[in-house]
């Protein structure tokens, strides 16, 4: 039987959010799953990452500080340079009693994504991060994330598959290789405007060397998205977490806008 485009697209989207289901998330400074398109030719995007940690843990590990009722601002500036390439540089803050209130740390991010002109049934792309950031926030000061990035929109229906690795150069974490951390995003548009839906932020350990479930980082947030203008992005969500290793409950907003 032949199997047409639509239906390859739609199997490969459901092994891999199989995949991603049955495998620490994202650290709470930019809680966001990533579409695959850059940002426009000579055009500049300014956001703005809040999150408020409103259940987390109240006592740190390896040196850091606890991250419990700490709101975390993040700045994010992305450039495009071309139709396919685009780089992103981000300030990490820390709002918190208790001497958590500092400057954490920065990351570059070069992402390339496969041109329009190829057209592929599913928007593809490729994140890379490097940066550092404080001991006191992060055991692991120094560290790189590859991120691929497929997503596709089906009428109001959008998902996003990010199978993401993390690398530690620095800290507890340096001898561990590649942790996989998968982030998945569905969401339906109930309006022109308004569009609901799940974000899920995972983190297992190593490849084949997983961290014991518990130690494990599962997460899953209620999140909407508001398209009232194109050059304007809000996203905001309510996350839970589901094992002892995961923030219990966490806000965020995104604030972004283009020009």
């Amino acid at each position: 039987m032949k199997i047409s485009n639509t239906h390859k697209t739609l199997l490969i989207f459901i092994s891999l959010s199989l995949i991603c289901c049955i495998v620490k998330a994202q650290d709470n400074y930019e809680i966001q799953v990533y579409g695959s398109e850059t940002v426009e030719k000579g055009r500049t995007m300014v956001e703005l990452h809040s999150n408020y940690t409103a259940n987390g843990f109240t006592t740190g590990a390896n040196g850091e500080l606890p991250d419990n009722h700490v709101v975390h601002e993040t700045i994010e500036i992305t450039h495009g340079w071309t139709p396919w390439f685009e780089t992103g540089f981000y300030i990490f803050n820390s709002i918190g009693g208790q001497g958590r209130t500092a400057y954490v740390g920065s990351h570059i991010r070069p992402r390339f994504a496969a041109p329009a002109e190829w057209k592929w049934p599913v928007g593809v792309s490729l994140s890379t991060e490097f940066g550092f950031q404080k001991r006191a926030f992060s055991a692991n000061t120094s560290t790189l994330e590859i991120r691929p990035i497929v997503d596709k929109k089906w009428n109001k229906l959008y998902i996003s598959v990010n199978p993401t690795l993390d690398k530690s150069f620095a800290g507890p974490d340096e001898n561990r290789g590649f942790i996989f951390s998968p982030n998945v995003k569905g969401s339906y548009d109930v309006s022109k405007i308004v569009a609901l839906g799940l974000e899920y932020y995972g983190s297992t350990g190593p490849f084949f060397h997983y961290d014991p479930l518990q130690q494990q980082q599962q997460q899953l947030f209620v999140a909407t998205d508001l398209n009232y203008n194109a050059d304007w992005e809000f996203n905001g969500g309510i996350g839970y977490g589901f094992t002892k290793g995961t923030d219990k409950a966490i806000f965020k907003i995104i604030i972004g806008r283009r020009f």
